[in-house]
């Protein structure tokens, strides 16, 4: 008998804080290494909201609360999605979590049993396709393509759908692309959804970068479609349209407050329930009128970062990068690198064994890191099922405008580095390789 499940096989990871092992291999051999790979504001909370968390603790609140979260914060929460979607939702739909990622896990538990089909974006968050595999869903990876601004069509979903559906996730801005959905496109999605899904599918609506839009486009949730509500999980947080990663708040609105109550007993069954004194200063956050300027003035900057890095990129030769409208990302398409640097005839020529754990922008993204001091994330770390070919990495650019022009730079170095690329072809430990 083993030790550990089966299931545990199945369970993912998230190789922007996974390379965090590499990063530390390559500083011990002595390379200067600056990081483009966890998608974190690189600001600290707003001063007003610290200040609720730090009164909050100073009160005494620091006891258990309702594990559906303190009362306060979810009627605040609840007049901000009135607000902001333009539907009517109370409290009692709301749950508070401890970052956005758990509502992912949360509905798989709550919704789909082993053989239920789940559809994610491909490339996408690579927990959806985590959760999916590790439960006994069947994964059904929607392809979003770099001609369509990374996103998708009717047609493309509509091949996808069927009776089996039980979840369809949706991310807008999308995480690593910086893709977005239009609101023309979510149209659609709802009539097919409407004509073709089972009557109780849920659409997964992640929009914890909904703050973080550029160049007029206007976030858009599923949930303000007409009759969408009813099926819509709009699942959200204070991690990055308020630089508030390390306090781990998240909630979700679910359809019904039946559906509330299963989420509320899953909180009970893990978490218990989040810190009183940052659901404190998370109701801060959303009812302080200064916490606008705070995110207008973030957005503005991580704009002015967008507008250098996309032409910077594209200046690159062999690279080929979409200019985003949302989020802080970048997902450069390096194509031409693998195939001049000879990262392509490389990885054709290793064993079907070897292939199913890399790419040639995985290789790539090795060769930056541990000959050019350069952390990035690779398409492989976005959702593996389908991945096969798509030759992309993903380049946080949350960071100070001199590490990301030196960081262009060391990338533009890189990638004409052919004699740097052949010896690390022979470099076990730069390549991944068991000793």
């Amino acid at each position: 008998m083993p030790l550990f499940a089966r299931r545990f096989g199945h369970l993912g990871t998230e190789n922007a804080f996974k390379i965090g092992e590499d990063m530390a291999r390559a500083r011990a051999r002595g390379v200067d290494v600056i990081p483009f790979t966890i998608g974190e504001p690189d600001f600290d909370s707003a001063p007003h909201i610290n200040e609720a968390g730090i009164a909050a603790i100073r009160a005494g609140d620091t006891h258990y609360t309702d594990p559906a979260g303190i009362a306060p914060l979810r009627e605040s929460l609840a007049a901000h999605v009135t607000r902001t979607r333009g539907i009517d939702v109370t409290a009692d739909r709301i749950i508070i979590l401890p970052g956005a990622k758990p509502a992912i896990g949360y509905t798989m538990m709550a919704y789909v049993d082993p053989g239920d089909e789940v559809i994610y974006p491909s490339p996408g968050f690579p927990i959806y396709e985590s959760w999916v595999t590790y439960l006994g869903g069947v994964p059904k990876p929607l392809v979003l393509r770099e001609e369509r601004g990374f996103s998708f069509t009717a047609e493309d979903l509509d091949r996808l759908l069927t009776t089996r559906t039980k979840v369809l996730m949706l991310c807008s801005p999308s995480n690593p692309t910086g893709g977005v959905l239009p609101k023309s496109l979510l149209e659609e999605v709802a009539q097919l959804v409407k004509e073709r899904g089972r009557p109780d599918i849920r659409i997964y609506s992640d929009e914890i970068y909904e703050h973080i839009t550029f160049d007029g486009f206007e976030h858009t949730s599923m949930a303000s479609l007409p009759g969408m509500e009813r099926h819509t999980i709009i699942a959200s947080g204070h991690s990055k349209g308020y630089a508030m990663t390390g306090w781990r708040l998240g909630w979700c609105v679910l359809p019904t407050a039946e559906e509330a109550l299963r989420f509320k007993q899953i909180n009970i069954n893990t978490v218990s329930c989040v810190p009183p004194f940052i659901q404190r200063a998370a109701r801060e956050a959303l009812e302080n009128p200064k916490t606008l300027e705070v995110v207008g003035s973030m957005v503005a900057e991580f704009k002015r970062r967008r507008d250098y890095v996309v032409p910077a990129l594209n200046a690159i030769p062999g690279i080929r990068c979409a200019n985003p409208l949302g989020a802080f990302y970048v997902f450069p398409n390096i194509t031409g690198v693998c195939e001049s640097l000879g990262a392509t005839a490389y990885f054709e020529s290793l064993p079907d064994s070897r292939k199913a754990g890399t790419s040639p922008a995985t290789l790539i993204s090795r060769f930056l890191l541990y000959y050019h001091g350069v952390a990035l994330v690779d398409r492989r770390s976005f959702g593996v099922i389908g991945s096969e070919g798509q030759n992309f990495l993903r380049l946080s650019y949350a960071a100070d405008m001199d590490s990301i022009r030196e960081g262009i730079r060391r990338i533009a170095a890189g990638v004409a580095d052919h004699d740097g690329f052949a010896r690390f072809l022979d470099d076990r430990t730069a390549l991944g390789i068991a000793a």
